[in-house]
């Protein structure tokens, strides 16, 4: 029998139905981890891969993040039979003189996302890691915290760090200056930019951290400690979770977009938040159907090595689309999602009936993220403003195409010399030598007009784009006018979808379209008119560019650019139907008129996201 390499899905097999099977689930995810717990079990080094940090500290990685699932089950009553080698761990982790010292921090650290678990972990387990500690131990422990807390943490999310370390040491009878988780706090709010959202830390962009960081973060807060903070904490994610279940499909998948991909089910933490937190932003019933049913998508999917220990990637295993912050130890930030282990089996999150996501009919409009979320038969679609990320490998197909969906992902590129042979999905690629290319990397104009997303763009200095994205459901419309003072051959792709063995997918190209039908997926480009002909082609990607699928197909349109002004205009479908070339495909929508869109401009709002961080939204 040839292997599957799903088998080895930990989640595989399990109905993710009910509070024992969540807390199955988090036993079965942790147990591949124990055959590489160090000898003296303060570290866990999962393969040779390197992130940016120190050896020491992705160990540390590997040892701290399960405690952010474990640490609940231990709060809700789950028996956990290897809280003895954390309690070890822990002591020698800490302990300068011990040959598996963690490291001193000195400035700027990973040690100290790491000690934020290890704080929670201290709150609702003290009785596990901190009763077990001998006096020399306790006082090892308390130095190396006390000695971290000093040193100034990243400006984002990394400042909530802080915070829970110093409310471990409230716990745990331990002085500290207050004055400095006050200031955190203080700073925290500042990334507030109205109607639930945040941005992470002085950036032009909002991702998943937003859910599984910032909110994550101030709903344990809420319900650890009470004061203006976490009244402000609470009202914020009510709000939130009206937007951000937009995010999710009726499968359960969520939307792909932004960085830190690689720690998957985290993207459930939210709503595993309002759980912890006893905090009814939606009904619980959709809380609890959000939630486990993203877990839900989650096992089937190839995502954990032969020996069942989670992989760097998404949808599998894939080195490629990983930041350089991502150790093996990374993707257990996953264990997030089991937060709502820590309350009770009579807690209404487990005791009402999942309900389904209601369905959209229109457009959702997402200001503050300037995303217009469109139904597309189960999909969910992001027409997405474009945002910025020019620090991180892949920033572009992360934050700035044109479009993502939960079903398709997106791709990032795999050979920056490879214009003839690049997926583009999403994407308006822009090429002078047939070799090189450039895509929107970051916008100079971001407007929002009713449903209609407006950027103005530049992949040269001299050479300007001007983009609308306007919804059609189950088409998006894109056009483009493009200024350029000399000649550019240029690229533009729909959706990737999985490319089938033995060339058994059905590809048609032909002038002005290109469509693709798969084993199950169909999808197209046509053009609406464009100032020049363009070519239809059907891309078989590189493998392993995109996130779920590890072979796809992307139809593109082609076209030589003359110097000065032109207009790029198309229309994109992507739909779970092989039918769908003898339905929707054969009725595309129209043009939009030019003084239309021009108009629409003129009275857009600027997205919340893009507005110079400090100003009013």
């Amino acid at each position: 029998m040839t292997y599957d390499p799903a088998s080895a899905n930990p989640l595989a097999g399990n109905p993710l139905e009910t509070r024992s099977d969540m807390q199955r689930a988090l036993l079965d995810l942790f147990d591949p981890l124990l055959p590489y717990f160090s000898e003296g079990n303060a570290r866990v080094r999962l393969d040779a891969a390197a992130a940016h940090f120190d050896r020491a500290a992705a160990d540390l990685e590997g040892f701290a993040r399960p405690l952010w699932g474990l640490a609940p089950f231990a709060a809700g009553g789950g028996n956990f039979a290897h809280w003895d080698r954390y309690a070890e761990g822990i002591a020698n982790g800490t302990d300068p003189g011990h040959p598996e010292y963690w490291g001193q921090v000195n400035g700027r650290d990973q040690r100290m996302v790491e000690l934020a678990a290890l704080g929670f972990a201290l709150v609702l387990a003290p009785e596990k890691l901190w009763e077990p500690l001998n006096g020399r131990e306790r006082d090892n422990l308390v130095s190396y915290l006390l000695h971290a807390r000093q040193f100034d943490y990243a400006d984002n999310n990394w400042k909530f760090f802080r915070v829970f370390v110093d409310i471990a040491l409230d716990r745990l009878g331990i002085e500290h200056d207050r004055s400095l988780t006050k200031a955190y706090l203080t700073e925290l709010d500042g990334f507030y930019i109205g109607g639930g959202w945040y941005r992470d830390g002085n950036v032009r962009r909002v991702d998943h951290y937003i859910a599984f960081a910032m909110h994550f973060y101030g709903l344990i807060y809420a319900r650890l400690v009470e004061d203006d903070h976490a009244k402000r904490y609470r009202e914020r994610a009510v709000a939130f979770a009206q937007d951000f279940r937009h995010w999710f499909a009726e499968d359960g998948a969520t939307l792909p977009f932004g960085r830190s991909l690689t720690y998957r089910f985290a993207c459930a933490g939210f709503w595993a938040a309002l759980a912890f937190a006893d905090l009814e932003a939606l009904p619980w019933g959709e809380i609890k159907g959000l939630c486990l049913r993203h877990l839900r998508w989650w096992a089937d999917k190839p995502i954990a090595d032969r020996d069942g220990v989670l992989s760097i990637g998404y949808g599998y295993p894939n080195l490629l689309m990983s930041e350089n912050y991502n150790s093996a130890g990374s993707p257990y930030w996953a264990f997030k999602a089991f937060l709502p282990l820590a309350v009770s089996e009579n807690h209404p999150f487990w005791t009402s009936s999942e309900v389904p996501l209601p369905r959209l009919a229109e457009p959702v409009v997402l200001r503050h993220p300037g995303m217009v979320m469109i139904p597309v038969k189960g999909d969910v679609v992001a027409l997405s403003s474009g945002q910025e990320n020019r620090q991180m490998r892949f920033g572009s197909e992360k934050y700035a195409k044109f479009a993502y969906s939960a079903r398709y992902a997106f791709s990032v590129e795999s050979d920056e010399r490879a214009f003839a042979g690049g997926a583009f999905d999403s994407m308006l690629a822009f090429s002078d030598d047939g070799v090189h290319y450039r895509v929107r990397e970051a916008n100079k104009e971001v407007r929002l007009a009713h449903n209609v997303l407006f950027s103005k763009w530049s992949p040269w200095p001299d050479v300007v784009v001007e983009t609308w994205l306007v919804p059609a459901s189950p088409w998006h419309v894109r056009v483009h006018r493009i200024a350029t003072p000399r000649p550019l051959e240029t690229a533009e792709g729909g959706f990737a979808i999985p490319r089938r063995d033995f060339e058994a997918d059905a590809l048609t190209a032909a002038e002005g379209t290109a469509h693709a039908i798969g084993a199950e997926d169909f999808s197209g480009i046509r053009d609406l008119g464009s100032t020049v002909p363009r070519e239809g082609r059907i891309q078989k990607a590189p493998p392993n560019t995109n996130l779920i699928a590890a072979k796809t197909l992307v139809p593109q349109l082609r076209a030589k650019i003359p110097s000065g002004e032109t207009i790029l205009a198309c229309a994109v479908l992507a739909a779970r139907n092989t039918s769908a070339v003898a339905e929707d495909w054969s009725n595309p929508p129209a043009m939009p008129d030019m003084a239309v869109l021009d108009a629409l401009r003129a009275e857009g709002l600027t997205v919340s996201a893009m507005q110079a961080p400090g100003s009013a939204p």
